[in-house]
């Protein structure tokens, strides 16, 4: 009798009457289990990344060491915020901001459908000017053309799990060829040390700025609470954890960029080499072979190509979530937005916006991209990261969320901060287009 009642006990403690998922307790489960955070990590860190520390690495050498750690500190609060909102009211952050009012939702669907084209031909051309450099045996448009379909038939198939696993396999290949060409260019202890005093040298404000808004992603950050469902990381229990999630997001995030910095300080700075855009880091490729031998050029380019193809299947999974449930959202009446069936890989309006993010962009491949389009798109998404930070900063403090996952008056201050250098940088951008 006292064995069977032990026994039941036991039982009932490793597996309660509720269908809930429970988080796991101690540190190692925790360890274990995190993994949506790679994604982001894989996801923002692009090329475009890569470059901007790599050129201020090569102007002002150590010096902004603090930037990338400032921006990592703030992504991760941003992205933080919308794995919060998610776990703390089972909303998704598209229902968050249909409640702030019609203009918000309203302007996500415009920015969605433009940001998509776009994106779609710039992130699959960049995958295949990495794999032209490797394997020239094909024009970039046709390696462009093979990468948009890869990343639609690996997200098709609808299976989270397994985009997970592929995100982390490339998230180490990124690891062992970012850090182990900056490696080979390791600073002194001073040297190091000195970057984290904050400085701002002559005419380097904008690139600062530019370094520490750049730090992460943009609008995948918002597909975290989606990543986070699919994971089956449900409810408020599961707070703590996502927060070590998006820890180790920004972690990995704010090393790789750290490792782009150390390679253009300690190998280019003080040379006359300039680099602009993805070409500049094939340029670099080239520059680190005839230096160090033809292996360190392929680890690079592999390194390149990792950014590029992580970035790419990291929105045409993340993103066609926040349209198929910005369709559902508009269409539901307020009342019925909480017993709403969630949004799933295999919805047809998720299936569409991945066909568009892979299909009408392969016109750009041949005809370029029309001007107004891309002024359109540049105002559009200027304002994305402060409409992302404002929004956060309404709807964490409002009595949607029980009072203890509240933003804190430190969360408010910073996600404040955002705002404003975020919306500096969305003005430099607009003066820019005209």
């Amino acid at each position: 009798m006292n064995n069977e009642l032990k026994l039941n006990n036991e039982l009932t403690t490793v597996a309660p009457a509720s269908n809930e998922p429970v988080p796991p307790q101690t540190m190692v489960q925790k360890l274990k289990m995190i993994g949506p955070g790679f994604v982001v990590a894989a996801t923002g860190v692009g090329t475009a990344d890569l470059v901007t520390a790599i050129v201020i690495g090569t102007s002002f050498g150590m010096t902004f060491v603090w930037a990338i750690v400032i921006g990592s500190i703030l992504k991760y609060f941003l992205n933080e915020g919308v794995g919060r909102w998610y776990l703390a009211t089972g909303q998704t952050i598209l229902q968050g901001w249909h409640s702030l009012g019609k203009w918000a939702t309203g302007y996500f669907g415009v920015y969605s459908v433009i940001w998509g084209y776009i994106y779609g031909a710039t992130a699959a051309m960049t995958c295949g000017l990495g794999m032209h450099a490797m394997l020239p045996i094909m024009p970039i448009w046709a390696w462009a053309i093979v990468h948009s379909l890869l990343g639609f038939a690996l997200v098709w198939t609808g299976r989270y799990l397994l985009f997970e696993r592929i995100m982390t396999v490339l998230i180490g290949v990124m690891f062992i060829t970012i850090i182990g060409t900056s490696l080979l260019f390791l600073p002194t202890i001073g040297e190091f040390a000195g970057g984290f005093v904050p400085k701002m040298p002559d005419g380097s404000l904008m690139l600062a700025l530019g370094l520490i808004g750049g730090v992460g992603g943009t609008i995948t950050m918002a597909s975290y609470g989606y990543w986070l469902r699919e994971k089956n990381w449900k409810g408020k229990a599961f707070v703590p954890i996502m927060r070590l999630d998006t820890k180790a997001a920004y972690v990995i995030t704010g090393l790789f960029t750290m490792a782009a910095l150390v390679i253009g300080a300690k190998f280019l700075f003080g040379t006359d080499v300039k680099l602009e855009g993805d070409q500049g880091l094939l340029n670099l490729a080239e520059l680190l072979g005839q230096e160090f031998g033809t292996p360190l050029r392929w680890l690079f380019l592999i390194a390149f190509w990792s950014a590029a193809f992580t970035s790419l299947l990291g929105v045409w999974n993340g993103v066609p979530y926040l349209f198929a449930d910005f369709l559902r959202t508009i269409k539901t009446k307020k009342e019925d937005l909480h017993s709403i069936k969630p949004v799933t890989e295999k919805d047809k309006s998720y299936r569409a916006y991945l066909a568009w993010l892979t299909f009408p962009p392969m016109l750009i491949f041949f005809f370029g991209k029309p001007v107004q389009l891309i002024i359109i798109y540049g105002v559009l998404g200027a304002l994305f990261m402060p409409f992302l930070a404002i929004s956060l900063i309404i709807l964490l403090n409002s009595k949607k969320v029980d009072v203890e996952y509240r933003n804190k008056w430190l969360t408010n201050a910073v996600l404040i901060g955002c705002l404003l250098m975020f919306a500096f940088l969305g003005i430099n951008e607009l003066q820019k287009l005209f």
